[in-house]
């Protein structure tokens, strides 16, 4: 997997495993009412697909991972495997049919293309997951389904690294030719909680935890919207048992920064306080937003970053996505008190340490070094 949003920083396959049990598969909602479905999964072993394969499972469907073995190879002994590549290596495919598939390793649109072609005649409903960095940009708050997704000039390299974006939006479009009738794309937004292979809102859990004086970025006032893996896996399960066609976004609630540390610090003992500082002193600073300050973009069409990889970029919409057609069709959103405290428990279970050269977010040392220049000025 490259470089993206969702794939900072790796994690253990067994790490991912931590809390995805059959306690929280299970409040998805009761077994199926019809037959159980075989599934495929292109991508089943990373950050979001284990949550939806234990929900499947413990659904009582049938499910097929397609993967290249390298990964997560002890996870899901009862889930038939077949071992390939998405760039042109599909044979272990061939001949054999399933009821839908879900697709959660597609970036690059000719591998899209060739998953679809080939598993027309053998599979009767294909989800895509995409991202909500498919859209053009994020310069409007309350950004639907129909938003005029991104675009790629003609003969720029399909790159992920690079146009991560863009790229998605294309491997929708092949997956909409290829399925014009009986597919369903779901655009996730920031993703956390148990498994987080990118640690951004890991770092916030584990920043309050160890207390003291905390900086906290921009104003509380600024948006935040995450979902958790859990919710956006149970949606995803139940979407295919309902067959629910189209394109969702699957966002969460939008509530302030203010109040997601402050839901944080609500599960901690350590004793902690939080000192806001402006967003263009941070600029200034070269602390760059995403993941210099993860989770957190002001809501402003001007804070620009020209150095950010995959067009990461923000706006007023960053954080402030509307998933209201995708509540209406069933996602649900676990307290963000709980996703903090399992993210704790996950991390402390699948991990010995923080070390700062691996993380995102800011270091011990430059965070005191930033509040205390940011206080010589008058701030604080």
């Amino acid at each position: 997997m490259t470089w993206t949003r969702r794939s900072m920083i790796a994690t253990s396959a067994a790490g991912v495993l931590g809390l995805i049990t059959s306690r929280e598969a299970l409040a998805a909602g009761p077994s199926p009412r019809r037959a159980p479905l075989r599934i495929l999964f292109l991508g089943g072993t990373g950050f979001i697909g284990p949550h939806m394969v234990r929900t499947a499972l413990d659904r009582g469907h049938k499910i097929t991972l397609f993967t290249r073995g390298r990964q997560g190879t002890e996870l899901f002994p009862e889930a038939e495997r077949l071992v390939g590549d998405r760039d042109g290596k599909l044979d272990a495919l061939k001949g054999k049919s399933w009821d839908v598939v879900i697709d959660n390793s597609g970036y690059v649109p000719s591998h899209v293309q060739q998953s679809a072609e080939l598993l027309k005649g053998s599979v009767g409903h294909y989800f895509y997951t995409s991202t909500i960095d498919a859209y053009r940009d994020f310069h409007t708050a309350g950004i639907t389904e129909s938003y005029p997704l991104a675009t790629l000039p003609p003969g720029t390299p399909h790159d992920p690294q690079n146009y991560y974006g863009p790229l998605k939006a294309l491997c929708e479009a092949e997956v909409v030719k290829a399925y014009p009738s009986n597919h369903t794309i779901v655009r996730p937004g920031w993703v956390s909680g148990p498994g987080d292979n990118n640690h951004l809102f890991t770092y916030w859990v584990l920043r309050v935890e160890r207390g003291g004086e905390i900086l906290a970025p921009g104003t509380p006032n600024d948006p935040f919207q995450t979902i958790d893996a859990r919710d956006l896996g149970a949606f995803v399960i139940a979407s295919i048992e309902e067959r629910r066609l189209g394109a969702f976004n699957a966002v969460g609630p939008v509530i302030t920064f203010g109040e997601m540390l402050n839901g944080v610090k609500s599960v901690m003992t350590t004793p902690s306080t939080f000192t806001w500082v402006d967003a263009d002193f941070l600029r200034a600073e070269k602390v760059r937003p995403y993941f210099g300050m993860p989770l957190w973009w002001p809501p402003r069409n001007d804070y620009q970053d020209p150095g950010m990889r995959g067009g990461l970029n923000g706006g007023i919409g960053a954080f402030n996505l509307d998933g209201a057609k995708a509540r209406a069709a069933g996602l649900k959103h676990r307290p963000l008190t709980d996703m903090a405290r399992d993210t704790l428990t996950w991390y402390r279970g699948a991990f010995s340490d923080w070390p700062e050269q691996r993380r995102p977010g800011l270091s011990a040392v430059r965070e005191q070094e930033l509040l205390a220049k940011w206080r010589s000025r008058g701030g604080g």
